[in-house]
């Protein structure tokens, strides 16, 4: 068999806030909203220990904008805007520990696939300098999830069985659900989601063996179009 692993990248690989209140000054800035930014910094803190359903940092912040009436035009283009910073000092990220190595590893078992509803703009660069860039199989973008994640998951099911790794359970994890796949919960909701998951943890460094685990009892099941018993021959 040939098990597939997809990873989302914001909260999953790409770890911290810096993106997100990047997104929060830009949209102060094109409102000229001087306490937006400390609004949104009281929705993240708020997101982070369970006081709000948000999705994930995004939504927290996008949803008190929309509150402000900031319209969908503005709150689309401040994020473009923090895209663009992605891994500057002005929207700084980190990766989980050890990711290389785990990637590394990983991939002696398992076809690894990055798909993220983000563009790419930076992203590149990031797995880059984080030494992972060629560790991914295939890296899809501006993906579309939930609807877009779809054929993705059908296309990896097809080869083998498939684990879909992300933080946020409608997005990243729904989809695959739903289609028979396995799913790993990591971030900020891993406890509190009442979802069911395969595995979960803070981060994707606390899953690391589960994951290795899981690759490598995966390549191991027979090939069902090679095991099949076959039908008797007419007499």
């Amino acid at each position: 068999m040939a098990p597939t692993i997809l990873f989302d990248f914001d909260g999953t690989l790409a770890l911290g806030d810096g993106p997100i209140t990047a997104f929060a000054r830009a949209i102060a800035e094109r409102t000229g909203d001087t306490g937006f930014a400390m609004r949104a910094e009281a929705a993240l803190a708020a997101f982070a220990t369970g006081e709000t359903d948000a999705r994930d940092g995004y939504d927290a912040v996008t949803r008190i904008a929309r509150e402000a009436g900031v319209g969908a035009d503005v709150i689309g283009a401040s994020y473009d805007d923090s895209r663009a910073l992605l891994g500057s000092s002005e929207a700084a990220v980190d990766s989980p520990d050890g990711l290389p190595a785990f990637l590394e590893t990983l991939g002696t078992h398992a076809r690894l696939v990055l798909a993220t509803n983000a563009p790419g703009d930076g992203i590149t660069a990031l797995l880059q300098s984080w030494g992972v860039a060629e560790a991914f199989d295939a890296v899809h973008f501006t993906v579309g999830k939930p609807a877009g994640l779809v054929p993705l998951i059908r296309d990896a099911l097809a080869a083998g069985p498939v684990l879909a790794v992300g933080d946020i359970v409608e997005n990243d994890l729904a989809p695959a659900a739903e289609l028979g796949a396995d799913t790993a919960l990591v971030g900020a909701t891993f406890e509190r989601s009442t979802a069911t998951a395969t595995m979960r943890g803070r981060s994707l460094a606390d899953l690391y063996d589960q994951i290795i685990a899981w690759a490598a009892a995966a390549s191991r099941l027979p090939d069902a179009s090679q095991t099949s018993t076959p039908a008797p021959s007419a007499s």
